[in-house]
């Protein structure tokens, strides 16, 4: 249901109650109140956001038509993304546009979405007041932080393929920066949080190890780092590059499990005269969220009574890259193997940490005081010595918990369009003019998918690198 279906519904609902101020009896009153809680339900079940708007698109990116999907992302904008989702859009549209080679457009979305990002910062740390009435899905969506470090990225990417290594490597420089603010950036929320709820008299055990980040070096910006350095001849801040891609993988075994592509070292020992082509690759998509709801007790009463209290949190789930190995065959016989560099998908769920553990402590105090207020409700209506009124706090009671079961949504938003891993690679040429093909297989080394690159000039000096996409 639309946001304009959704206010059209509220306007006809309402018309239906009867237009009287004073009821008759206390009747009248609660069965007013049993309407309005229905029509809350109603509210709560029918205008949730689903994000239908992918289905269509996605089989687009399957198939590779990637500029019908941006188009068709465009088009569709207006009913698809809500007010508090235009980072999402932004997010969306900018890689959409990126696969589809459009990389000024690409270049602009992007850009638009670090702002955005910048602009709800201190909104997603703080504890905003809207988000603790409802959920999170009433704020503005401001990004995870795997999102904000990719976004500079793939604008890399896009400036190198517009021509300007140099406006690329400032990209690069500005993930180094958000990777050293990223482990302190969540401490204040996070303190402010547990304070809160043992302020409400809930005491919350906290894994600092769980919620602590282990990512402060992407393997994968080092490497185009120390690409864009040695098309420069920048070649002492080229090595220094390529030295933090082993330190990258040396340091953070639980982002990188796999062995340092075995090109890495070949990058800077090109020989005078020679060419080198580079070849990066993209398979996949990055994970989803889905919702997880847990019930936990609390006591209250001189008897101790148990009510029980529903929150619901966003969990994260990888989708499947059915990509097990990435080749590029030249036409005159020579080829060479793509090797991960970044299983982007494993980088998003390591720098979540700390926003899922601020989340889980947000969520367990507003779902607290929602039932807490339940529980207020029923024991005045024990204590009225009359029956009229204790009938009203009983249905204050079941109203307010009932509303605090629907009201507690996962906040499921997330980028769709990141891919799940960056393969890279790289052979010394004579100078000249190529054809080759990258070709993608599955775990059974059957080919799934093939890129064309034709009569491409590989030149001896500067930079020579072909991205490949491959989203199945």
């Amino acid at each position: 249901m639309s946001k304009k279906q959704c206010h059209s519904a509220a306007i006809t609902t309402l018309r239906t109650f009867p237009e009287r101020r004073n009821f008759s009896s206390v009747q009248d009153g609660t069965v007013l109140f049993i309407r309005c809680l229905l029509f809350s339900v109603f509210l709560c079940t029918s205008c949730a956001s689903v994000g239908k708007h992918y289905k269509n698109i996605d089989r687009d990116v399957k198939d590779g038509n990637f500029e019908t999907a941006f188009n068709k992302l465009k088009e569709e904008a207006p009913s698809a993304y809500s007010k508090n989702d235009i980072l999402l859009f932004q997010l969306d549209a900018g890689m959409l546009a990126h696969y589809a080679e459009k990389y000024e457009d690409s270049k602009d979305y992007l850009t638009e979405a670090e702002r955005s990002i910048e602009n709800l910062q201190a909104k997603s740390i703080s504890l905003t007041a809207a988000s603790y009435l409802s959920n999170d899905t009433v704020t503005e969506y401001s990004g995870e932080d795997y999102e904000d470090v990719y976004i500079n990225i793939f604008n890399a990417l896009n400036y190198y393929f517009l021509g300007s290594t140099e406006d690329a490597l400032v990209e690069i420089r500005r993930i180094d920066e958000k990777l050293k603010f990223l482990t302190i950036k969540y401490g204040t929320g996070i303190t402010a949080a547990q304070e809160a709820l043992l302020d409400n008299g809930v005491s919350v055990p906290y894994d600092s190890d769980t919620a602590s980040v282990n990512f402060s070096n992407s393997a994968l910006a080092r490497y185009l780092g120390m690409l864009f350095y040695r098309a420069q001849g920048l070649y002492d801040d080229a090595r220094i590059d390529r030295d933090q891609i082993r330190l990258a993988f040396a340091n953070q075994p639980e982002v990188y499990k796999f062995r340092i592509p075995s090109s890495v070292d070949e990058e800077l020992e090109i020989p005078r005269g020679k060419a080198r082509l580079n070849v990066i690759g993209f398979t996949g998509l990055s994970p989803e969220k889905e919702a997880e709801e847990i019930r936990i007790p609390i006591t209250y009463g001189a008897d101790a009574q148990i009510r029980w209290i529903k929150f619901s949190l966003p969990v994260l789930v990888e989708k499947p890259d059915v990509v097990s190995a990435v080749k590029v065959i030249f036409d005159n016989g020579k080829e060479f193997q793509l090797e991960v560099i970044e299983k982007m998908g494993d980088v998003a769920a390591e720098t979540i940490k700390q926003n899922e553990a601020l989340t889980y402590f947000k969520t367990i105090l507003r779902a607290t005081s929602k039932t807490t207020a339940s529980i207020i409700f029923n024991e005045a209506s024990q204590m009225q010595s009359d029956g009229n009124m204790g009938l009203i706090f009983s249905l204050l009671s079941l109203g307010t918990q009932l509303y605090a079961d629907l009201s507690e949504q996962a906040d499921l938003r997330i980028s769709h369009y990141f891919p799940a891993t960056a393969w890279v690679g790289g052979i010394t040429l004579e100078p000249g003019l190529y054809s080759y093909s990258v070709v993608y297989y599955s775990a059974s080394g059957k080919p799934i998918h093939e890129d064309r690159f034709e009569n491409i000039l590989i030149k001896p000096e500067g930079l020579n690198l072909s991205e490949s996409i491959c989203i199945k």
